[in-house]
């Protein structure tokens, strides 16, 4: 069975500075029709990045919609059409003072697929050096390193709830062992 759904109207809920609300009505497989609320979001990135004595620098910040502090791996929003790898540069830089020498891939996230088109892209950094962080004006954050055993312990305890830093740092333990 063929599950494309096919749009035939779509129509604006909401225009915000980053975020965009539609709600869509869809031909389903079938061939009845059903509605879609889709957030429009320009994506993401992370980075897992590691030190020379292999500890994960970490980023704690207050998040509004879950009314508590998150520890992440550091992390950012893309601007529309912006190049993925330079925004993680960017980001890994802004929030950490961190450079790398070592800057990989990980991989996509998609956070939330039933209702977000948001994409995260992951990344590892290694090779690090150190200067300025310098966060944006309205970012307010604490910088932690921990071992990267640690952090891999506390995603596993669910001592982590983050769902890119649990993805990143699971991966990222995956790859580094093979």
């Amino acid at each position: 069975m063929d599950l494309t759904e096919k749009t035939l109207s779509s129509e604006k809920i909401f225009d915000g500075r980053i975020l965009h609300v539609r709600r869509d009505t869809v031909e389903l497989p079938d061939g009845g029709t059903g509605f879609r609320e889709v957030v429009d979001h320009p994506g993401g990135v992370c980075v897992l990045a590691l030190d020379d004595e292999n500890r994960a620098l970490l980023v704690s910040q207050y998040r509004y919609p879950y009314e508590k502090v998150l520890r992440e791996i550091p992390a950012g929003k893309l601007e529309y059409g912006e190049d993925p790898t330079q925004a993680a540069i960017r980001e890994l830089k802004e929030e950490t003072g961190a450079s790398s020498g070592d800057f990989r891939p990980l991989g996509e996230l998609y956070p939330s697929p039933g209702y977000c088109g948001e994409i995260i892209r992951m990344y590892l950094a290694r090779d690090l050096t150190f200067g300025e962080a310098h966060p944006d004006e309205d970012e307010f954050l604490n910088l932690e390193r921990v071992p990267f055993d640690e952090l891999v312990e506390q995603v596993l305890s669910g001592e982590i709830k983050d769902a890119k830093t649990i993805a990143a740092v699971l991966k990222g333990k995956l790859l580094l062992q093979m």
